[in-house]
């Protein structure tokens, strides 16, 4: 890994690495959303990333040993991204960033649950679900596991998440509104 140094301190150096304003979303939408390929990344980014800037941290973050790149085999023009094991280890970092975000800042409900899931569960929640994109993205980073048994804390939290923004969604048509 190949990264500038202010200095030698531990913080300081994650800092360079992932202190930008897009590197751990890309992370999180590869991790937490299982999106794979660029298009995917462009399009279900909730916050809009740009394409240039998706391509550049995309660029980055495999550069740095976070991702890795291969073509995919289905279309010729087409990369799948998939997390290394660094990146993996990054899931705890990222649960208490989310419980953090959930203690102290208006989060919504739909965008929330997945943090508030995985607070819960705990360490051994974030075990299971190292374990299995250890086994998605490491060991089957082209199939993805599929037609393969895997831990469920993946479809779980995607599912709480899809309950969550219908729910949301629900709430804000005005066919509900109508019937309170």
């Amino acid at each position: 890994m190949d990264i500038e140094r202010r200095s030698g301190c531990p913080i300081n150096l994650t800092m360079e690495v992932l202190g930008d304003r897009w590197s751990l979303i890309v992370i999180r939408d590869i991790m937490f959303g299982n999106h794979r390929h660029f298009r995917e990344l462009l399009t279900h980014s909730v916050e809009g990333i740009a394409s240039n800037i998706l391509a550049a941290r995309l660029r980055r973050l495999v550069g740095l040993g976070l991702l890795a790149r291969q073509d995919d085999p289905s279309h010729s023009q087409k990369a799948i991204y998939s997390l290394t094991e660094p990146a993996i280890q990054l899931l705890p970092v990222l649960a208490m960033i989310g419980a953090w975000g959930c203690r102290h800042l208006p989060v919504s409900e739909e965008l929330g649950i997945r943090a508030r899931l995985l607070e819960d569960g705990g360490a051994s929640m974030w075990e299971r679900f190292m374990n299995e994109l250890r086994l998605i993205h490491i060991e089957d980073p082209v199939g993805g596991a599929h037609g393969r048994h895997v831990s469920s804390v993946l479809a779980d939290l995607t599912a709480a998440y899809q309950q969550a923004r219908d729910n949301a969604s629900d709430a804000r048509s005005p066919d509900s509104a109508a019937s309170r």
